[in-house]
């Protein structure tokens, strides 16, 4: 082997490498803190995602309405027939839109946020993911009963996916930043950071672990900044101050608890027999979605205030909700126009919903309660809100959540005690009754069993990066300084030919820059180490941690079983995809 044409370096080029290793040695970014970076930029990019969304909603909404007022204002102020026509044709163009997108699904990329986090690649598919959006945008600007955060979360959930195939990040990464991306949707949606956070770990990964929540918390943290800069830091469902008069209150609190545990599972029964009802039509997407649409009309025209997701009719309920019978009366049509916007297959969310209908519950329960204790003093509006986490957390399964999120949405200190009541309670009477949930049947679907089960035999092969920039043995001095500069790693892999020989650490090049003399003799194999710790293609990520285990660098080599180099594994990746496994869930 002949060796290179040796390169001398330039005293600017010497002043570039020791600051490299100074930054090496002083300001240590592993991949977990570049992980969390990610998340911070993902957070910013996706509540810009949801808030593009939600303009372009409000436009069409005003187009269609001739209103730029809330939904039940706008809808209030249309003459019947409209209030028919406008839903309807509504749900016809979302329908068209879901039937003329089909040609785009993707055989390759998934096109929903939970299967890409918990069985996919990370890959979102673009095309797919757009349509869906849009067919959301005609639904929801045109007051289907059903909520915004499905398409905020599918957006923002892109972004992420976007940027972890742009810059080509293993699987392991790709996933953790679509989670990510939900997170910053939810965020974005309720203004609620820390309950974005525990949505996606409670719900979708079914993992508290910090590995896999710190990113989160990042994410949904910027992207509720970025939207408070834009629209404001209030409380979404700003509330009267309620406050406890005793601890026999919690008593009615309790009794609330048991009541939403008992209701929530009649609940979501109720969206599963409105989606079989319109699915036995046998009709297209199109035709499906205007009865949807026609059948919310006509609900309008007695009570306009089943239009749009709920947000103002929670409003109403905790400060001026009005009689009980025309609360009752509310409900019940919301609950059909719900069933109706659900069932026929549009686009969305059933999150605000099920906040209304929790609320609504709530309140008519607090007002049995101050019919038949008059002394105690209790307020039906702090049922409302108590009700509101209760029904949430037997609903999705997930009361951490519910808890975080009902506080978030009110700021209201005081009633955190009796919501952590209610909704624990509610949640063990809703899954004692059923284990289905919300979002329960959509991660079965997603194959959580075959996941868990892949577990066992996913390999290192399965995670690592593809090889990237190695060094071969007769690299020159001046070569091999100057790929540090190029790469963001500590160590280079060097190569004899295909084959792995050792490899060369930035700080094992620190002794020869004041060395000129030296500078010009030395090549790769002089200042490669040899025999360090490497990972075979095919052992087990549990294989592959013991050997991170005794290792000191955060990155290791992947050879084959001929010590070819394929590529390079971090122990980061590892503990992110492991952290990410979703928990099974009971058939």
């Amino acid at each position: 082997m002949e060796p290179a044409k040796t390169e001398s370096l330039g005293s600017i080029t010497k002043r570039l490498v020791r600051l490299r290793i100074w930054l090496s040695e002083h300001v240590r970014i592993s991949e977990l803190q570049a992980t969390l970076l990610w998340a911070a930029l993902i957070g910013v990019a996706g509540a810009w995602s949801s808030i593009a969304f939600r303009e372009i909603t409000d436009l069409l909404h005003k187009l269609a309405t001739g209103s730029d007022g809330g939904y039940v204002e706008s809808f209030t102020l249309l003459p019947p027939w409209r209030r028919i026509a406008v839903p309807a044709i509504g749900g016809l163009f979302a329908g068209l839109t879901l039937f003329l997108g089909t040609r785009f699904k993707s055989k390759q990329n998934s096109t929903d946020y939970m299967e890409a986090v918990v069985v996919g690649n990370g890959n979102l598919s673009v095309r797919a993911s757009l349509v869906k959006s849009i067919s959301a945008l005609f639904s929801g600007a045109t007051g289907a009963s059903i909520g915004r955060e499905g398409p905020l979360v599918q957006l923002s959930s892109l972004v992420a996916s976007v940027i972890g195939q742009w810059f080509k990040f293993p699987l392991a990464r790709r996933r953790q930043m679509v989670a990510c991306g939900a997170a910053a949707g939810i965020a974005s949606a309720y203004n609620a950071p820390i309950a974005g956070a525990f949505f996606v770990a409670e719900i979708v990964l079914g993992s508290m672990a910090m590995n896999a929540f710190g990113p989160l918390v990042i994410a949904s943290l910027a992207s509720t900044l970025t939207t408070r800069a834009y629209m404001g830091s209030e409380a979404l469902y700003a509330a009267p101050i309620f406050t406890l008069h005793g601890n026999r209150d919690f008593l009615a609190y309790l009794a609330l608890g048991i009541a939403c545990g008992f209701i929530a599972p009649a609940f979501l029964n109720f969206l599963k027999v409105s989606e079989r009802g319109f699915s036995k039509l046998k009709l297209p997407a199109y035709i499906r979605l205007a009865i949807g649409g026609a059948i919310v009309g006509l609900l309008a025209i007695y009570r306009p205030e089943v239009c749009g997701n709920g947000r103002s009719l929670v409003f109403a309920i905790l400060n001026h909700p009005g009689t009980w019978q025309a609360l009752a009366i509310v409900l019940a049509c919301k609950l059909l126009a719900t069933g109706a916007t659900f069932g026929s297959g549009a686009v969305g969310g059933v999150f605000t919903p099920t906040l209304f209908t929790g609320a609504a519950c709530g309140y008519l329960f607090g007002a049995l309660c101050t019919f038949l204790l008059p002394g105690w003093g209790m307020q039906p509006g702090a049922f409302g809100l108590v009700g509101m986490g209760a029904f949430l957390a037997a609903a999705t399964g997930a009361p951490v959540m519910a808890i975080i999120m009902i506080f978030e949405l009110t700021l209201n200190y005081e009633i955190l005690m009796p919501v952590m009541l209610a909704a624990v309670v509610s949640y063990y009477i809703c899954r004692s009754i059923t284990s289905r949930s919300l979002y329960g049947d959509a991660l079965a679907r997603k194959g959580q069993h075959a996941v868990t089960e892949r577990l066992g035999t996913l390999k290192v092969v399965d995670l690592m990066q593809p090889r990237g920039d190695s060094l071969k043995l007769d690299s020159s001095f001046g070569l091999v300084a100057r790929s540090f500069l190029q790469n963001r790693h500590d160590f280079l892999p060097v190569v004899d030919g295909d084959h792995f020989s050792g490899i060369v650490l930035l700080h094992d090049i620190k002794p020869y820059l004041d060395q000129p003399e030296l500078e010009s003799l030395l090549i790769a194999r002089d200042v490669m180490r040899e025999g360090t710790s490497s990972l075979n293609a095919k052992q087990t990520l549990e294989e592959a941690l013991h050997i991170f285990a005794r290792s000191d660098t955060e990155r290791l080599p992947v050879l084959d079983d001929q010590a070819h180099l394929l590529g390079s594994l971090t122990k980061s990746d590892v503990l992110l995809f492991l952290a990410g496994i979703p928990k099974s869930t009971e058939a």
